[in-house]
C-alpha cells in the first residue's frame, strides 16, 4: 500500500483516474480515502487523501495517514508555481529539498532567516531519476499530452502558507535571497515532509506540476487550464513511480499474534533402589514451589 495526498479536488482526480476497483475507506475521525488499485498493476494499491490547503492540515493528516495504513512509502502530488523561466507549465518537479520559508527572526529593520530543511527518501529518489529515461513514465498520460514533451526536474522547492503570485513582492525576495536553490513555490510539502519524519522516517516525496511562474499571471494561467494540466502531469509521473516500486500488501497495522509456548514431553522411568522398575511418566511433568 502507498499513500499519495493531494491539497485540491483536481489534483485529487488526477490521481484517481489511474485507479481501479476504489472504494472509499472512512477514518474514524471522519477522513475519507479513496483506496484502489492501479488500473494494469493490480498488486499496486493507493489509498488517495485530500488535505486542503496548508502545512498544518498537510502534517496533521499525514499523521493519520500513516497510522490508519501503515504504507509502505508516502506522495504528495499536486501543482505548483514555477519559480524559473525554463520551468514549462505541465512540466514536473520532483523536490530534491523541501524548503519551510515562513520561519525566522523579525527585526526592527529586517527579517533574519531560520532555514529548514527535508529531503526526500534516497530509495524512491533513484527509482524517480530512473522514469525520465526513454520517457518511461509518459505511457500513464493521454497520447495528445505526452505530444507536449513534459519535462522532469530534480530540484528543491520552497513551502509556505502563502500563495505566491508576485517576482517583486517582499517573499519573493526572501524565497530568492535565502532559498535562491528553489525551482517552485507551494504550499503543502514542508508539513507533509516533517510529519513523515517524524513517523519513524516513512519512505516520502513530494511532487509537484507547474501550473504557473508565480508572477502575477496565475489568474490567466489558471484559466488556459495550467492547473489542470499539471496535476495531470504531477499524477502520472506519480503512478508510474507507484509501480516502479515493488509493490506490498496494504491495510492498516496489526499486532501479530505471539506462538503460544510449548511445553515439552517429558518421558521418564522411575527405578527403585533394587533397579527395578515402577512405572513411566509420560507426559507434562509440572514442578510446584519457589527457587
Amino acid at each position: 500500500m502507498i499513500v499519495i495526498l493531494t491539497a485540491l479536488g483536481v489534483e485529487q482526480n488526477a490521481v484517481l483516474d489511474h485507479l481501479v476497483d476504489i472504494e472509499v475507506h472512512a477514518h474514524d475521525k471522519g477522513t475519507l480515502f479513496d483506496v484502489g488499485a492501479v488500473a494494469g498493476h493490480p498488486q499496486h494499491r493507493i489509498a488517495v487523501g485530500v488535505t486542503g490547503p496548508g502545512t498544518t492540515t498537510a502534517a496533521t493528516l499525514t499523521e493519520r495517514a500513516r497510522a490508519e495504513f501503515s504504507p509502505a512509502a508516502m506522495m504528495f502530488v499536486g501543482i505548483a508555481g514555477g519559480l524559473r523561466d525554463w520551468l514549462g507549465i505541465g512540466d514536473v518537479v520532483v523536490a530534491t529539498k523541501i524548503h519551510s520559508y515562513q520561519g525566522g527572526r523579525s527585526e526592527d529593520d529586517q527579517f533574519l532567516t531560520r532555514p529548514r530543511s527535508w529531503e526526500p527518501s534516497h530509495r524512491i529518489e533513484q527509482v524517480a531519476r530512473r522514469l525520465p529515461r526513454g520517457h518511461a513514465w509518459y505511457k500513464f498520460l493521454p497520447e495528445q499530452a505526452s505530444k507536449a514533451e513534459p519535462e522532469v526536474h530534480f530540484d528543491p522547492i520552497a513551502v509556505g502558507d502563502v500563495v505566491l503570485n508576485s517576482t517583486t513582492s517582499p517573499l519573493a525576495q526572501r524565497i530568492r535571497g535565502s532559498y535562491n536553490d528553489a525551482v517552485a513555490v507551494e504550499m503543502e510539502g514542508s508539513g507533509f515532509a516533517h510529519a513523515a519524519a517524524l513517523s519513524d522516517q516513512v519512505p516520502a516525496v513530494v511532487i509537484r506540476g507547474i501550473s504557473d511562474h508565480a508572477d502575477g499571471s496565475k489568474a490567466t494561467t489558471d484559466r488556459a487550464g495550467g492547473q489542470q494540466i499539471a496535476a495531470r502531469n504531477a499524477a502520472a509521473f506519480a503512478i508510474a513511480l507507484v509501480t516502479s516500486l515493488e509493490p506490498h500488501s496494504g491495510g492498516a497495522a496489526t499486532t501479530p499474534t505471539p506462538p503460544t509456548p510449548t511445553v515439552p514431553t517429558i518421558n521418564n522411568t522411575l527405578v527403585a533402589r533394587d533397579n527395578a522398575t515402577v512405572d513411566k511418566q509420560i507426559g507434562t511433568q509440572f514442578h510446584w514451589g519457589s527457587r
